[in-house]
């Protein structure tokens, strides 16, 4: 199975083309199975499988930084950084958060919980790269259903008032749901 294959975020960039399709499947039938079990977001971490694998292949994690908009789509970025051994306790008291927790690991960012605040959080964390002087990615994911949130267009207009070029490395990927 390439799934055990998985412990850490560089992993992934180490399978050809071919395996990295075995492995899309392998963790869509691995979050069937668990999601089954634990509960958790089902229909949404199908639908950003191959985004976050693109996303892992793209960056170099965990110094460039991801930012999930509420968190119910990170599952399978749980799984890619490592996490994969955890999903047993997914949601459950002591185990691991159905959100990316910077507790969890140094792959997650930012505390997330609430819709339409990935672009906000993105544009903090590229202003605070800046005037450290770094030279990190700042990738926010945000599904269409949080860019019904006014927070995300009030960031969107801040976003445009901004005058720096380097915010431009700050990129927003929107990702609509599948289809059910």
């Amino acid at each position: 199975m390439m799934l055990e294959l998985i412990n850490g975020p560089d992993d992934i960039k180490k399978f050809s083309k071919q395996e990295l399709t075995i492995l899309s499947q392998e963790i869509r039938d691995f979050l069937i199975e668990k999601i089954s079990t634990t509960g958790g977001h089902l229909a949404s971490n199908l639908g950003v499988v191959e985004l976050t694998m693109a996303i892992y292949l793209a960056f170099d994690l965990p110094m460039d930084k991801i930012v999930w908009d509420v968190g119910h789509q990170s599952y399978t970025h749980k799984i890619l950084s490592g996490r994969r051994m955890e999903f047993d306790e997914l949601r459950q008291y002591g185990g691991m958060s159905g959100f990316p927790k910077r507790k969890e690991s140094p792959c997650d960012a930012f505390d997330t919980g609430h819709s339409s605040t990935s672009i906000s959080a993105g544009l903090g964390l590229a202003q605070a790269r800046d005037v450290l002087g770094e030279g990190h990615f700042v990738v926010s994911v945000i599904g269409d259903g949080s860019l019904t949130g006014g927070m995300a267009y009030e960031a969107l207009n801040n976003a445009a008032q901004m005058k720096k070029t380097s915010l431009l490395f700050s990129m927003t990927i929107i990702c609509p749901y599948p289809k059910m």
